[in-house]
């Protein structure tokens, strides 16, 4: 049987520490969270692997690297909000709850979100709450946000989800050209968010976030 928390420790140490992030409670809660109860028994004994780890059709946990940095360039603090689109089985919200005050878990897929609904639950996380939506949908109830993390690719953020930002809020996604894709952080002033590029990374692009194709004769 694998010794999980040697992982948890060896995974910090060569794909979180060394990609400069350098936060205290962002690598508390990577060394805390037991990665492992967050994905498929059947994946539980890579889930520290440094690679996306597909979940569902379609769908992946972000490699620590990745999930890190994005962390990393939010700078969630105790008082924050924070919308995390994509949830998967819970691993990013479980993991954002020790640094933010709410997370709301957006999960479209039923199963994901089963899941995720148990997982946090077993692992005695009391400041987050999954929520069966469209990911490009949000979740206004629980709104407006200090911080975005979407998990997985996106060509374009809807504007119903950028408009559930805090003015001054921070978004973080993953912008796919083709197989190639880079991290950006979006800060909302007013009604605008501007962006910017931070670090190459890779994922499949969620639904409800991928660019309409345009046929020309």
């Amino acid at each position: 049987m694998a010794d999980y928390a040697t992982l948890r420790n060896m995974m910090v140490d060569t794909q979180v520490r060394t990609q400069d992030v350098t936060r205290f409670p962002i690598i508390e809660a990577m060394l805390t969270v037991p990665r492992e109860q967050f994905v498929p028994s059947a994946l539980r004994e890579i889930a520290y692997i440094g690679e996306n780890l597909e979940i569902a059709a379609g769908r992946v946990l972000l490699d620590p690297r990745s999930f890190t940095k994005m962390l990393e360039t939010l700078a969630i603090g105790p008082a924050d909000s924070v919308l995390h689109v994509g949830a998967g089985m819970g691993y990013g919200t479980a993991v954002m709850a020790r640094l933010a005050q709410f997370v709301a878990a957006l999960e479209s897929d039923e199963a994901l979100a089963a899941r995720a609904d148990s997982a946090l639950g077993e692992a005695g996380v009391d400041n987050a709450a999954v929520f069966r939506a469209a990911l490009d949908a949000g979740v206004p109830s629980a709104g407006p946000y200090d911080a975005i993390l979407i998990e997985g690719g996106v060509n374009l953020v809807p504007a119903a989800v950028l408009g559930q930002l805090k003015d001054g809020g921070r978004i973080a996604a993953i912008f796919m050209e083709g197989a190639l894709g880079e991290m950006r952080l979006g800060v909302k002033r007013g009604s605008r968010v501007s962006w910017r590029s931070v670090f190459n990374a890779t994922a499949p692009v969620l639904p409800g976030y991928r660019r309409a194709r345009v046929f020309t004769l």
